[in-house]
């Protein structure tokens, strides 16, 4: 498992960190979570119900998202907005998995990307 290094902490800012997924089998168990279409991206979310506090977030996007320019700038968006969002709306131990879609992910103005994702957290956590 590989760990971002921490976000630089500021006023109000929570001491959660976020871990990235890579392993295919913790992807697969997000799969089998909680499933929120969310404009322009689908959130899969699963509660590992274990004793770890940390969040964990994957990213992909299919070729359908476009080439690998396309899909590696809607993974940098997803990847900005986790950092800002998750932080203070994710829940500990929890799994999260941001999943690009064609045409939306990346021409979504960013501030309506990062309502979609508070919005699909609040529909995940029953808020």
């Amino acid at each position: 498992m590989s760990v971002e290094p921490p976000v630089p902490r500021t006023k109000g800012t929570p001491a959660v960190s976020l871990c990235v997924l890579k392993k295919r089998a913790d992807f697969l168990r997000a799969a089998r979570g909680h499933r929120v279409p969310a404009g322009s991206f689908l959130l899969q979310a699963y509660n590992r119900r274990d004793e770890d506090v940390a969040l964990r977030v994957g990213y992909t996007c299919s070729k359908k998202v476009g080439n690998a320019v396309a899909r590696n700038r809607a993974k940098r968006r997803l990847r900005e907005a986790a950092r800002l969002i998750l932080l203070h709306h994710g829940q500990p131990g929890w799994d999260y998995v941001l999943i690009g879609r064609a045409n939306q992910t990346a021409a979504r103005d960013f501030q309506d990307l990062l309502s979609d994702l508070r919005r699909a957290l609040s529909k995940v956590h029953g808020k």
